[in-house]
Parts: C-alpha cells; sequence; structure tokens
C-alpha cells in the first residue's frame, strides 16, 4: 500500500465484489468548540431563565396579552396622525403587531404564549422578552427591569422627535 497524505489512519478492507481491496477511515478527527474564552463570566448566556410556577394562566395572559397590543395599536394609530414619518404604518395580523417607520426602523411586537411572553423586536434596544409582572401590573424584560410601555415610549420619542404617551 502507498503512503498517503491524508491524516486519517487507514487500514485494508476485505475484497470486495470485484475482488479490488479499499481502505477506509479507522478514525474521525473530533474539533470541539467553547465560547468560555468569547463571554465574560459575569454575563449570563441565553434568555433568562423561565420560572414556570410564576406563569399566569393560558386564559389571563391572552386577556393581558390582548389587551396590550390591542391598546398599542390604537396609540400608533394616534401618534401616526401627529409625526410626519414617510413610510409610517402600522399593520396587525397573525397576532403580531407591526409598527414601521419608513427608514428609522421597524418595531415588531407578538405574544409568545408557551412563555407568556410578550417579544419586543426593536431597532434600537434589539430582542426582549417581557414577562406580566403582577405585583407592577406591566410587562417586564427580566434581564434588564425595563418597562415595554416605558421603552417604546423612549424610543418611539428618540427616534420620532416627538413624546409618545402609551401608559
Amino acid at each position: 500500500s502507498s503512503s498517503s497524505s491524508s491524516s486519517h489512519l487507514l487500514h485494508p478492507c476485505p475484497s470486495n465484489a470485484r475482488g479490488t481491496r479499499t481502505e477506509v477511515p479507522t478514525s474521525v478527527p473530533r474539533v470541539f468548540f467553547t465560547s468560555s474564552a468569547s463571554q465574560p463570566s459575569n454575563v449570563p448566556e441565553g434568555p433568562a431563565t423561565i420560572d414556570y410556577r410564576s406563569l399566569i394562566q393560558e386564559d389571563e395572559f391572552h386577556r393581558l396579552a390582548d389587551g396590550t397590543i390591542h391598546d398599542l395599536q390604537e396609540k400608533f394609530e394616534e401618534y401616526g396622525d401627529e409625526v410626519q414619518i414617510d413610510g409610517f404604518d402600522i399593520d396587525y395580523g397573525n397576532q403580531v403587531l407591526t409598527l414601521k417607520l419608513g427608514g428609522l426602523g421597524t418595531y415588531v411586537i407578538n405574544k409568545q404564549t408557551p412563555n407568556r411572553q410578550i417579544w419586543l423586536s426593536s431597532p434600537l434596544s434589539g430582542p426582549s422578552r417581557f414577562d406580566w409582572d403582577s405585583t407592577t401590573e406591566t410587562w417586564l424584560y427580566r434581564r434588564t427591569k425595563a418597562n415595554l410601555l416605558h421603552l417604546l415610549e423612549d424610543e418611539l420619542a428618540q427616534l420620532c422627535g416627538k413624546p409618545i404617551s402609551l401608559s
């Protein structure tokens, strides 16, 4: 057998039906990846953990989330009449509320029923997942303690140059 430049270990196989011999690798190189060096140890990785004992009942979640999203849609429509932004558009379909601000970006707000969360995708702050906090009766992002309505008020005022009241 001739020498091979491959890093695989080869061994001869028994003759196949045509009587020729073939070689197959006996081991496959393994590569392991780790991200421990890329994240400081004090930064939590992945989404915030969910305490399923604290989840509200599904029917209560739908009532609260639907009410919040419906109120946001109405306030966004009023706000659209007050600001002059090319490409301003509001769309609600398949339980997803989309607020388009033309070249300024797009907000997407939707329910995530299994986790009892409202998810927000923001052109400024990125993705956030809000849980209902029964103590304050608000949607809070556990990781940053941000309030959904206050976050939207701050960001929309910053992007559009005009204050909006959502609470």
